[in-house]
């Protein structure tokens, strides 16, 4: 029975490998005690903003066997999408890394299918979902659990060989596999990310208030303005902040991604200011046609660009 719950383990991993994910690890599929109090503190904080679906399906969030019926393994994934070639630092109109390319919600998905394809194919009649940012599942958490790096003090997950520019994904399961065990937490004494926060996003190490959150502003807000008392703080970002990773030094470790589809548009880079104040709804639906900057939709992006002058 072990030797079989080992072997399909080696086999998850090695297809996950070949299809790109560069990390992979398991963890058994149970009720996420430790995190419980933290969650219900964090929306208690009101560290939600309005992201009101985050006061939805608090149990669901806590344990995936209410989300795969009979669950006993969740196989959390990274895939890298760290960019060969960056905006130039000093650069007036900034764009997260992971919005360059084509949305990752869809590049993921359909690895994972193929992954869980490969399980039925290899292993039999394996019952599971996949999950790519879409559902109640904490996946930073899980990858935690799953060996694949700690979450550090700006609540990123990070690889202690790679840094933190990467997707997670998961599959649930319903058959039972060998579990990795977690990592150390190497982050220390530094508060790197904490200090270089300018919206003082990072209330206490390890805790972020969302509401004040860069990345929540410019992304996860639909009000019509931005709120006044962040004027002046954007450092320039109109969708997303890479702030608090740009400034990990676990993150001199990260290396371009090998998945071309995350390359940005060849015009990208060489956007000037002007041309951003200056942005056509035509230019945007060609720099992002596939791209997860699509959420916050021309009149968003347009404001949040307005909100930089």
């Amino acid at each position: 029975m072990q030797h079989n719950i080992d072997r399909h383990t080696r086999l998850i991993k090695q297809k996950a490998k070949e299809l790109g994910f560069f990390f992979c690890g398991v963890s058994k599929a149970d009720f996420l005690k430790e995190e419980a109090f933290r969650l219900e503190s964090w929306l208690k904080n009101s560290y939600n903003g309005k992201m009101d679906y985050m006061n939805n399906h608090f149990d669901k969030r806590l344990d995936p066997r209410l989300l795969v019926d009979d669950a006993k393994s969740v196989v959390s994934l990274l895939l890298n999408y760290y960019p060969t070639t960056i905006q130039d630092s000093t650069s007036e109109i900034k764009l997260s890394k992971y919005a360059y390319g084509e949305d990752y919600h869809f590049v993921i998905k359909d690895k994972l299918k193929d992954l869980y394809l490969f399980i039925q194919n290899e292993i039999g009649e394996v019952g599971g979902r996949i999950f790519v940012d879409s559902a109640p599942v904490m996946d930073k958490v899980w990858a935690k659990k799953s060996g694949l790096g700690w979450i550090g003090k700006n609540s990123n997950l990070i690889h202690p060989k790679q840094g933190s520019f990467f997707f997670i994904a998961e599959l649930i399961l319903d058959i039972e596999l060998t579990s990795d065990g977690p990592i150390k937490d190497y982050c220390g004494t530094c508060t790197r990310c904490i200090d270089a926060c300018p919206t003082e996003a990072i209330v206490e190490p390890y805790v972020i208030d969302g509401s004040k959150c860069i990345s929540y502003l410019t992304i996860e807000l639909k009000e019509a303005i931005l709120p006044n008392e962040f004027k002046g703080k954007m450092e320039k970002w109109m969708f997303g902040c890479d702030i608090c990773q740009d400034v990990c030094p676990w993150n001199r470790f990260a290396t371009p991604t090998n998945e071309g589809v995350f390359s940005p548009h060849e015009k990208l880079l060489n956007m000037s200011k002007a041309d951003w104040m200056d942005l056509t709804e035509d230019v945007f639906r060609e720099l992002f046609k596939n791209s997860a900057v699509k959420r916050t939709k021309f009149s968003g992006l347009k404001r949040n660009i307005e909100f930089l002058k």
